[in-house]
């Protein structure tokens, strides 16, 4: 028997349904009173959604109550809500950065826009357009889509890092439709770069289809492309003060890179310069100086920001296109419009840009210091500091990072289509540990001269490459293949390997003695040292490592702790 007079089991029996009329007034309060509403529902008092219902159903006025967002069962998405053009501006800078890094490690289902059925990896229509990349054709580790997420790759030590050669990029393999390799086949015959003939028709290999690449940490990056920007200031405004029969060498930050001369028609003369690649040079008459722009990032030298590396990697490796790159509608017919706002790429591009700086871990070991201190004086004796500049400085606010990049190429937001957006990389709100500002200076310890360099012995060295990026695909210059690299940022190399352009090397020793040509000097006197030379040049560069989460120093010990050091 139940006790009539149970208030649990009275309110129950208020909502059961009654024979005969029930009074709206009276089921009115009495939902009311149960959802602890003081009274009939007033102007005043916005009633649960429950109620808003109940009061529906019973044709009462439902005006008071606000609409309901609906809710969708079963949707599988990683990222359930996006940033709308302009929210830049009005979220605050740590919940951009918490977007963006949401945008980094997604994992991209085809319900929200990932995998692109009718473009290649460049962008361009498929060469076989009756063969869309839908399943099982859907992803492919060679020309791509090759992975869910950024962060599938870039993970080492931790999410925004390097990775294990199993996240090797197949650059350049992505201009095909969908690599097989099977050039006996009734499908392939008639299509070039469908899956297993080039541009020139010829059948591809797995070693000549693409340049296998390692995937690069991305930590710093904000400083490294501030770095970059006013380098390429400083060239072309010593550019522009070349006259006719007139040249200048062209220096930034102490870092030369030849010289640039003009003829006496004005048309440029770029033979004397170095460590630029092709497009930097590229002049089209007088009227067309060489841009002579910086590009820090790619292994090649072939990427000019943070931004356009975002728009090329979405689309490449996910199937997800910006707007800004694709324009509006669905240009992958995938069914998905507009797959990322611009203000959704400046948050991944924040995140991006805001990631720590690597610092330096030395134990508190005698035997290591030692080995330390000897190892960092005899890198630059050597010469390995003629290439892997120690430091570079970001002068005139240069460490205020702001998005569009004055230099960014077609298909990139550009100055003065958007408003600017800044960040403070000094800011402590950013990931630590940060870079100190010196006066009216941010040094930027990266090991890197921002050039390209030829470190082969020449065109048959294994390390170069199959394909040169920087000329149209199918031409001679394309295939006759590419041996120049960027200098190779050391911060942070010593637990980010696999090592060099191509990620063979397991050790940082195999990299140093695999240099020769522009190099060949610096690799002699390396060979000429001994075991105690070369084994402290290998444990001061084991000192250059990202540091510990949350770690606010740039120095600390084996455990964590802050420490000073001046060798």
């Amino acid at each position: 028997m139940h006790d009539e007079h149970d208030p649990k089991r009275a309110s129950v029996e208020m909502f059961r349904p009654q024979r005969g009329l029930v009074s709206g007034g009276l089921l009115l309060t009495a939902a009311a009173l149960a959802c602890g509403l003081s009274g009939p529902v007033s102007a005043q008092q916005q009633p649960p959604p429950g109620v808003c219902m109940l009061l529906g159903t019973l044709g009462v006025d439902t005006g008071n109550c606000e609409p309901q967002p609906d809710t969708v069962l079963g949707v599988e998405v990683a990222v359930p809500e996006r940033l709308k053009d302009g929210d830049e501006f009005t979220t605050s800078l740590p919940q951009l950065i918490r977007q963006g890094g949401i945008l980094f490690n997604a994992n991209w289902t085809a319900q929200e826009g990932g995998g692109r059925p009718g473009l290649t990896g460049t962008g361009a229509p498929l060469a076989d357009s009756g063969s869309p990349l839908e399943f099982p054709r859907n992803m492919n580790r060679v020309s791509a889509p090759d992975a869910n997420s950024c962060g599938g790759c870039h993970n080492l030590p931790r999410s925004g890092g390097g990775g294990d050669f199993v996240t090797n990029v197949f650059v350049l393999g992505q201009r095909f439709d969908f690599a097989t390799f099977d050039a006996l086949s009734d499908d392939e015959i008639g299509f070039e770069t469908r899956g297993a003939f080039d541009e020139n028709g010829e059948p591809v290999t797995l070693q000549g289809i693409a340049n296998s690449r390692a995937t690069l940490g991305m930590f710093g990056s904000g400083y490294i492309e501030m770095v970059a920007r006013q380098m390429t200031a400083d060239l072309q405004a010593i550019r522009d003060g070349i006259a006719p029969g007139g040249s200048a060498e062209l220096i930034s930050k102490g870092i030369s890179f030849g010289t640039l001369a003009r003829n006496a028609d004005g048309s440029w003369d770029t033979s004397a310069t170095e460590g630029f690649v092709p497009p930097s040079l590229a002049s089209a008459g007088p009227g067309s100086p060489p841009n002579l722009i910086i590009r820090p990032f790619h292994q090649a030298s072939a990427v000019i920001s943070l931004r356009q590396f975002t728009n090329n990697a979405m689309n490449h490796h996910h199937g997800i296109q910006a707007r800004e790159r694709f324009g509006e509608g669905d240009h992958d017919g995938d069914g998905f419009d507009n797959n990322l706002s611009v203000a959704d790429v400046t948050a991944i591009t924040t995140w991006q840009a805001q990631l720590e700086v690597p610092g330096r871990v030395i134990p508190r070991n005698a035997v290591i210091e030692d080995a330390v201190a000897n190892g960092e004086q005899l890198f630059l004796d050597i010469g390995c500091a003629d290439c892997h500049t120690p430091a570079l400085p970001l002068t005139d606010q240069g460490w205020v990072f702001t998005e569009p990049n004055p230099y960014n190429p077609n298909g990139n937001l550009q100055p003065g289509e958007y408003p600017t957006f800044e960040m403070d990389l000094s800011d402590n709100r950013l990931d630590q540990p940060r870079l100190p500002v010196q006066g009216d200076t941010v040094w930027v310890p990266a090991f890197t001269d921002m050039k390209v360099h030829d470190i082969t012995s020449g065109p048959d060295d294994p390390n170069c490459e199959e394909l040169d990026m920087h000329f149209p695909a199918g031409s001679a210059e394309f295939n006759a293949g590419n041996c120049r690299f960027l200098t190779k940022k050391l911060w942070g190399t010593a637990n980010e390997p696999p090592y060099f352009h191509h990620g063979l090397f397991t050790t940082m020793r195999e990299a140093i003695e695999a240099h020769r040509g522009e190099a060949l000097d610096a690799y002699q006197q390396w060979s000429g040292l001994d075991d105690y030379g070369r084994n402290s040049i290998i444990e001061f560069l084991k000192t250059l490592q990202l540091l510990p989460e949350g770690t606010t120093a740039l120095v600390v010990d084996e455990k964590g702790k802050p420490r000073n050091w001046d060798s």
